[in-house]
């Protein structure tokens, strides 16, 4: 970050807009009104440099919203777009920044790179609903299952009461997350009545926010079977489980490597497993011994066997469906994000 000299920036903006841009280090504020043919929202100024940019001004920003905004960026690459938000998150920071888009936000983050011009800023505030507006509805859960659906189909017409029976949630919960998904530009409506139809728009901005929302803190059950390699491990423990019935889907390195190879090593075997597996029940149907440390198996349990929907065959294996697996290989701090972004390239396409 520079710090010698100020960078000025000069444009029409609203009061929110003007709070957020002043408490930024460095930053000089100035209000211009705006001219009737201009082109550009706002100037930058910084030593001899003079650069004009779109400002884009939001409440909050999600990875929805920054995908948005990448839309909008590629429609005029020419000129550097900010964007200025009370909230971001840190997914939506990551998408705009990788996309070339400057960003300011009420947490105290910031990250403007132009011309002559680097200015980074780590914020330390969290995120905080508004008082008195209900928080949105996320996609974990079973919400998170309506989004999952959306995506395994994303040219479908969907109406609420089919997209209810598949999921089999409530009409309630699927009206609710269809509100919240047309609300970001996700989807859009046709029809009245009982013949109204949804249709996804922007599937790309949808899995983002999946992906963002659907974190889960899995029971871990770590285990050690021997193989003479991951692959064998990997068929062993499928068909062991599958011959004493217990649901399973691999996910991580080891369900990548069956449909999206991208790595050779596989250090560790992830599988959800159906939530009411007692522990010893898994190590006595597979095989495996239990250790603290040294694993080369690592059973997954939510609270429930969302992770199990949609799951997916490959040959005898069961795997996890291709939308939960990505969201898994993002959290892997083994190369995961450069494995989930190969898988999502190969086998989702958006």
């Amino acid at each position: 970050m520079k710090k010698a000299k100020t960078v000025n920036i000069a444009g029409a903006f609203e009061a929110e807009a003007l709070r957020i841009l002043r408490q930024v280090p460095g930053l000089d504020v100035r209000v211009e009104p705006y001219r009737a043919r201009q082109q550009w929202d706002a100037v930058v100024r910084f030593a001899d440099k003079r650069t004009t940019i779109n400002v884009e001004f939001k409440q909050q920003a999600n990875a929805a919203t920054a995908r948005q905004l990448v839309h909008r960026h590629q429609e005029e690459p020419q000129r550097p777009l900010l964007l200025i938000a009370g909230k971001t998150t840190a997914e939506a920071r990551q998408i705009v920044q990788e996309h070339g888009i400057a960003f300011v936000d009420g947490l105290g983050n910031a990250h403007i790179e132009l011309p002559g011009l680097f200015l980074h800023v780590e914020g330390r505030g969290q995120a905080r609903g508004t008082p008195g507006v209900p928080a949105p509805t996320r996609l974990r859960g079973k919400a998170g299952l309506i989004a999952q659906a959306l995506l395994i189909e994303p040219t479908r017409d969907w109406q609420v009461k089919a997209l209810a029976e598949i999921v089999q949630v409530s009409v309630a919960l699927v009206h609710r997350v269809l509100t919240r998904l047309e609300g970001e530009g996700i989807i859009t409506t046709e029809g009245t009545g009982p013949k109204r139809i949804r249709h996804v728009t922007d599937p790309t901005a949808l899995l983002d926010l999946w992906a963002e929302e659907n974190v889960v803190e899995p029971n871990r059950i770590l285990a050690y079977r021997l193989a003479q390699t991951p692959q064998q491990l990997i068929e062993q423990l499928g068909e062991a489980l599958g011959q004493q019935d217990i649901d399973y889907a691999l996910t991580g390195a080891a369900a990548a490597s069956r449909i999206a190879p991208f790595i050779t090593a596989i250090p560790i075997v992830e599988v959800w497993v159906q939530a009411t597996a007692a522990a010893q029940e898994l190590y006595e149907a597979t095989g495996a011994s239990p250790v603290a440390d040294g694993q080369n198996v690592v059973f997954l349990q939510a609270k429930d066997d969302a992770p199990l929907a949609f799951r997916e065959q490959d040959d005898n294996l069961w795997l996890a469906n291709r939308f939960r697996l990505y969201a898994d290989l993002r959290r892997d701090p083994r190369r995961g994000r450069e494995q989930a972004d190969h898988l999502r390239q190969e086998m989702i396409g958006f």
